[in-house]
């Protein structure tokens, strides 16, 4: 067996070799079947989606990748690439992930997980949903991965306080077969136990009495599939509700900030996409996501006394998610009109709170020694630590997420989202509800096995310019094609929540493809419901705005210089 892994292993590391080697060569008919300039940016582009999609590098190297060949390719001088890997909604996705670190560091997320779980009750169904509204709920602040590891070992707690250890089902049979002998001699009737009590789903009469003979083998066994569907239906809710609560945020996934940063590269005048007004959005399209999917899965499978620091990073927390909210909700003015226009972003904010984390005492401080000089003058450990955040925040993310805007930045300066525009002719006749479910299921379908990140930095070029093809509003296109994304369930390698959750060894991968089937037909419903209804009005995607007409204008200047280029190109041919 040693042998056999040492094998895979092997072979593994030479096809990742392999594809390092032969993906550029691979790709080198890409650079002569397209004008120069955007023949050089596809050629990046396709060589860094297949190493995001194989892993070939890690993925936070990968994304390192247009810095250096940018410039040598002659696409975008070195000044334009880098400072895509430091902008404003970077910082803002730092603030996050820093903010993630000092709630792990007090464990405030199990105190609330432990709240609401005193709150639902110990019924399988309501403990089932408060752990999916708890994930959820972390998953709109943390990161969907660290969601999930952080709730799995309290719903492993919870199976096995009810149910005992999955694995004493066999020593438990044996035991009831030994005694069977007994209790047919003597002819004696047997009480449910305690586990059988807490397994029933009916209200049953207790002093009904059965003959161990002949029902004895059948409870047994009913009792053992009752306690492996719910054992199922447990941990499948963890990375499902991670993955649908990390739609409700902008910093809940990468694919939303990534959606913001291009925005901004691509339609530099639209100001409609922020905290508020995306949350206004996503919020609700979350809550009846996950209702519906407690439902599914339910069916399918069956005061706080706080420390002083946990009583800190709450409050700080709450004024993080408030100051988020409160910015600019559009409906009403919010606190930065107070400010220069223009001045404060998200980022900002978010990156005000985080700095307070490491220098707030975690402890009460002591002023003795300002009235007795003996008194130990000790030094009182701050809510977060510089060492602590570095060790706890995947810094690799910040560079991904730099790595997504350089590549659309080099789209959109080299002319290949043009270019791109330019081939989607079949699709302008396609109504625009019918182009929403067909773009929220093939990217939903694409997601199942390359991740999010690499797929939204892939689909949003071409999404906004088939936006201004079809003349509505890109919003209308690149929002379901984010949050698209973020509907993997079918597979446990479609995200790292569905890796963890299989690798307790509990769930296979037909439990996981028919879960996860109707999840991803609910999600894609859902989402061309919230994008026709409620999000017409947040968003305004009735009208094509003045900010695309812009692009749209750049793009036919940029559309026909490109097309005079590769006429004169075929002309000296």
């Amino acid at each position: 067996m040693a042998a056999l892994g040492a094998l895979v292993k092997k072979l593994w590391s030479v096809r990742r070799f392999v594809v390092l080697l032969c993906a550029p060569l691979a790709l080198v008919p890409v650079l002569l079947s397209l004008p120069p300039k955007e023949g050089r940016c596809l050629y990046v582009i396709l060589l860094m989606a297949l190493y995001w999609c194989t892993e070939a590098l890690p993925l936070a190297v990968t994304a390192l990748l247009p810095i250096v060949l940018f410039p040598f390719l002659g696409i975008l001088p070195s000044n334009k690439v880098c400072p895509q890997y430091f902008l404003d909604t970077n910082f803002l996705f730092l603030s996050g992930l820093i903010m993630a670190s000092a709630i792990e560091e007090w464990n405030l997320h199990r105190r609330i997980a432990l709240r609401v779980l005193m709150l639902v009750g110990v019924q399988p169904a309501r403990l089932i949903l408060g752990m999916m509204l708890t994930t959820s709920f972390l998953s709109m602040w943390l990161s969907n991965t660290a969601s999930t590891a952080m709730m799995l070992p309290i719903a492993n707690a919870i199976l096995k306080s009810l149910f005992g250890e999955k694995d004493t089902s066999k020593d438990m049979n044996r035991e009831n077969e030994e005694n069977q002998a007994s209790l047919q001699q003597n002819k004696l009737y047997t009480v449910p136990t305690e586990m059988q009590f807490l397994a029933s789903t009916e209200d049953k009469d207790l002093t009904e009495e059965k003959e161990v003979a002949s029902d004895g083998l059948s409870d047994l066994k009913k009792e053992e599939e009752y306690r492996t569907n719910i054992w199922k239906g447990f941990l499948i809710s963890i990375p499902y509700a991670a993955s649908i609560g990390g739609t409700a945020t902008l910093t809940g996934t990468a694919p939303n900030l990534i959606l913001l940063g291009q925005l901004k590269s691509y339609f530099p005048e639209c100001d409609v996409v922020n905290f508020g007004s995306w949350f206004m959005f996503a919020f609700p399209l979350m809550l009846i996501f996950l209702l519906l999917g407690w439902l599914w899965i339910s069916i399918l499978y069956g005061g706080i006394n706080l420390r002083f620091a946990e009583q800190a990073i709450f409050f700080l927390f709450c004024m993080f998610a408030i100051m988020l909210f409160s910015r600019d909700p559009k409906f009403i003015p919010g606190w930065a009109s107070l400010f220069a226009p223009g001045f404060i972003s998200d980022a900002v904010t978010g990156i005000t709170i985080v700095i307070i984390l490491f220098f707030f005492p975690s402890q009460k401080p002591s002023f003795r020694w300002w009235f007795d000089l003996k008194a130990p003058n000790t030094e009182t450990q701050p809510l977060l630590t510089w060492r602590k955040a570095q060790e706890t925040v995947p810094w690799n993310i910040i560079l991904l997420l730099g790595g997504g805007f350089a590549m659309a930045k080099g789209c959109e300066e080299s002319g290949l989202s043009v270019w791109i525009g330019g081939r989607l002719h079949p699709l302008e006749g396609v109504p625009p509800p019918v182009a929403v479910i067909l773009i929220t299921i093939v990217i939903a379908l694409f997601t199942e096995f390359a991740s999010n990140t690499a797929t939204i930095i892939i689909f949003l070029p071409v999404l906004a310019e088939l936006a201004i093809r079809l003349k509505v509003n890109p919003l209308y296109l690149m929002i379901p094609g984010t949050i698209g994304c973020s509907y993997a369930f079918m597979l446990p390698v479609s995200t790292p929540p569905n890796s963890i959750a299989f690798s307790s060894g509990h769930l296979m991968v037909k439990d996981m493809a028919k879960t996860g089937l109707l999840m991803n037909l609910m999600g894609v419903l859902l989402l061309s419901l919230a994008m026709n209804t409620w999000a017409k009005s947040i968003f305004q995607l009735g009208t094509f705005p003045a900010w695309a007409n812009i692009h749209a204008e750049n793009a036919t200047s940029l559309l026909t210089a490109v097309e005079n280029v590769t006429l004169s190109a075929l002309n000296k041919i």
